[in-house]
C-alpha cells in the first residue's frame, strides 16, 4: 500500500510555476499555491486523465524539472556509493535518475481522480536553509495519507530534494534498490541498470522500505 501511494500521490506537487515566479516565495506558500494550480490542471486535462503519458511527460519536463534538485536527490539515493563515482558517472546517474522519475510521475499523473489536499503547520528550518512542508492527501472513503516535502534554499529559490509519503522517503526507497545494483556490478552496474530501464520505458517502483 505504501509503495503504491508513494507514486500516485507525488504528482500533486509536480507542476511548479515558472522560475521567475518561484523566486523569493516562502516554501510553504509555494507548495500551497502549486498544489491548487496542479489540482485544477489535473481536473481539467482530459488528455492526462485518459492516459496520455507523453503529454504528462512534456508537462513535467517543462514545469517541474527546474525546481527539483536532481543532483542532490541522486546522491542521496545512491548513498555511500556516490563517492565511488567519477564526474562523468555522476553526471550520467543524475540524467538517468531524472528520466526515471519523470517517466514514473508521468504515469502517476494519469491516475489522479478526486483527491484533495490539506496542509499542516510547516517545520521551521533550524539553520534557515532547509524546511519540511507537511500536507495531507484526502480521498473519500479512505484514511488521509501524509505527504511531506523536504526543500532546501538555493540562492533565492527553494528546491525539493526529497518527498515522503506516510513517513516513507522517496530517496530512501530508491537507495535499497540502488545499493543492490552497486553490490552486483559497482557504479557501472547501477548506471547500466538505469539506462536499460529507461531505454525500455519501464517505471518499476522501488521496493517498500
Amino acid at each position: 500500500m505504501i509503495r503504491k501511494c508513494l507514486f500516485w500521490l507525488l504528482p500533486v506537487f509536480f507542476l511548479l510555476p515558472g522560475a521567475g515566479r518561484a523566486g523569493n516565495v516562502a516554501p510553504d506558500a509555494l507548495v500551497k499555491g502549486v498544489t491548487e494550480e496542479v489540482l485544477t490542471i489535473l481536473r481539467q486535462d482530459q488528455g492526462i486523465q485518459s492516459g496520455n503519458t507523453q503529454r504528462a511527460m512534456a508537462l513535467i519536463e517543462k514545469k517541474v524539472a527546474p525546481h527539483f534538485d536532481f543532483s542532490r536527490m541522486t546522491s542521496l539515493a545512491v548513498g555511500r556509493a556516490w563517492q565511488q563515482a567519477d564526474a562523468k558517472q555522476r553526471e550520467a546517474l543524475i540524467s538517468e535518475f531524472h528520466t526515471l522519475l519523470v517517466r514514473t510521475y508521468a504515469n502517476s499523473l494519469t491516475a489522479y481522480r478526486d483527491q484533495t489536499v490539506s496542509f499542516k503547520p510547516s517545520a521551521k528550518p533550524a539553520g534557515g536553509d532547509e524546511v519540511l512542508v507537511r500536507s495531507q492527501i484526502n480521498k473519500p472513503g479512505a484514511q488521509p495519507i501524509a505527504l511531506d516535502y523536504s526543500l532546501a534554499k538555493t540562492g533565492d529559490r527553494w528546491q525539493v530534494f526529497d518527498v515522503a509519503v506516510a513517513s516513507i522517503s522517496l530517496v530512501t526507497n530508491y537507495r535499497s534498490s540502488f545499493a543492490s545494483e552497486v553490490e552486483k556490478g559497482g557504479i557501472a552496474g547501477l548506471l547500466k541498470a538505469l539506462q536499460e530501464k529507461n531505454r525500455k520505458g519501464l517505471t518499476n517502483q522501488p521496493p517498500a522500505a
